[in-house]
């Protein structure tokens, strides 16, 4: 498989521009993802609660990894489900096709 072309994209996060490499056609993932830090960033200084722009971006790190594990956990639990579901209804299925069996086997 041949790798994109790596393109420069500058983009501002809590008041600072950081140049990046990015793959070609994924510009826009990248600004929305730094806009989405930057937010985070300014929500944790604003709470006041966290002092210096290093330990600031230390909790948003954290906070979005949480949010991340978080989510990979709820596409685990879907599938979880959706896996017992299927079990339970080849189980019936099963269970069914034997009955079948019995009742042609003792008729």
């Amino acid at each position: 498989m041949e790798e994109s072309p790596i393109v420069p994209v500058s983009v501002k996060i809590f008041g600072k521009e950081y140049p990046v490499a990015c793959p070609e056609g994924q510009e826009q993932a990248l600004i929305l993802s730094a806009k989405r830090v930057d937010q985070a960033m300014r929500q944790v200084r604003e709470s006041g609660k966290v002092l210096g722009t290093d330990r600031i971006a230390v909790m948003v790190a954290l906070n979005l990894a949480h949010e991340l594990l978080n989510q990979r956990g709820l596409d685990d639990q879907d599938v979880y489900t959706e896996t017992v579901a299927k079990i339970e209804h080849i189980q019936t299925q099963i269970t069914m096709a034997l009955a079948q069996y019995q009742n042609y086997a003792t008729s």
